[in-house]
């Protein structure tokens, strides 16, 4: 899709979250369809509800050395984020506050979480499972993925708008450090970014998981 083509349907999204104002529909968490990330409140009803931004079809390898594709995800609440093994700054932070989610959802089938390697290069399947091993990472409920360069920063800086690098989507082939977590629910639509850093944003996820379980189906 062009970049004329996604400010189109931008515009679109963005009249129907205004005509939504004067509905009477409880707000609930909002959508985020581009990379500034701005949060908004869209009416089901409204006729840019179609266009919401959802995650495409994606294949990854996880720590156990198997294929992880969105099928795995169907029908599943996860939250994602995107480090590496080697990292010594932000990613051991957001591991351990991605421990707190784990603990919170340990026995909820209805949520899954995603942590993508951003240094594939190294961070094969046997280093993601060295490392799960390490952090108590269950491999049930916490999915360490890898795969190609390409596809992974695709899915980051396109899809997820996780870049934070000069341009509309950032350089693919700049190195990806980014702090973000995403909350994704049942249809792939990002509904919540937060700070991965904070133990305090956790909090908030849970609390946004379970205003998104009261959602009506078909929502």
């Amino acid at each position: 899709m062009t970049r004329a083509s996604k400010l189109f349907i931008t515009i679109l999204i963005i009249i129907g979250f205004m005509a939504s104002c004067n509905t009477n529909e409880p707000r609930g968490l909002p959508y985020y369809i581009g990379p500034d990330l701005t949060p908004l409140w869209i009416s089901k009803t409204s006729d840019s509800f179609e266009h919401i931004h959802i995650i495409p079809a994606f294949s990854f390898i996880n720590q156990n050395g198997e294929v992880f594709t969105e099928k795995n995800v169907a029908g599943k609440i996860y939250v994602a984020n995107f480090i590496f093994t080697s990292c010594g700054s932000i990613c051991p932070k957001m591991t351990a506050n991605f421990s707190i989610l784990q603990k919170a959802f340990a026995n909820d089938d209805e949520v899954i979480l995603l942590s993508h390697t951003v240094d594939p290069e190294r961070d094969s399947a046997a280093t993601l499972r060295r490392y799960a091993g390490i952090k108590k990472i269950s491999a049930t409920k916490w999915q360490l993925l890898t795969g190609s360069k390409a596809a992974l920063y695709t899915l980051a800086k396109k899809e997820y708008f996780a870049g934070d690098s000069l341009g509309y989507y950032g350089d693919l082939n700049e190195f990806l450090h980014t702090e973000k977590v995403f909350l994704i629910d049942k249809h792939r639509r990002i509904r919540g970014v937060y700070n991965g850093t904070l133990p305090v944003e956790m909090n908030r996820i849970i609390e946004d998981i379970a205003t998104l379980k009261k959602e009506r189906p078909g929502s």
